[in-house]
């Protein structure tokens, strides 16, 4: 009996610590987008640390090279504001974390957690395939 109990706890813990797939704030949007690493405006992916922004999801990708051979791709709408706000669109700060500038709260670019108190959400995460050496597919599905 002790060890449901604790199993229980457990899993509870576990779905309130995680803001990832809970946010009713975003709404769905379809995504599948193809990058191409060697246009001029994604050349910043090719080294590890460089960032790009693209076209998709609400109000378009933040894509991130973490280490030369994984990425990471996050939606620009601030996961914590309606997307009818004007300045609810994330940008990158200084390579390393995402900024909200209605109202300065900081996410980070490695997991999309949220580094400023009182933000529950994470930011939204897309799925990124390494189709090729010059080629990802950014998807949500």
């Amino acid at each position: 009996m002790k060890k449901i109990v604790v199993l229980l706890l457990i899993i509870s813990f576990y779905q309130c610590a995680d803001n990832r797939e809970n946010n009713n704030i975003l709404p769905f949007v379809a995504v599948n987008e193809t990058i191409n690493l060697n246009l001029p405006q994604f050349i910043n992916l090719q080294v590890p640390g460089g960032w790009s922004y693209s076209n998709g999801g609400l109000k378009g990708i933040i894509i991130y090279n973490v280490n030369g051979t994984q990425f990471k791709a996050f939606e620009r709408a601030s996961p914590h504001l309606p997307i009818s706000q004007t300045c609810s669109q994330m940008m990158v700060n200084n390579g390393i974390k995402m900024i909200s500038p209605c109202d300065d709260s900081e996410f980070s670019i490695l997991d999309g957690s949220p580094l400023t108190s009182g933000v529950e959400y994470f930011a939204r995460e897309y799925l990124v395939n390494r189709i090729n050496n010059s080629v990802l597919q950014i998807t949500n599905f």
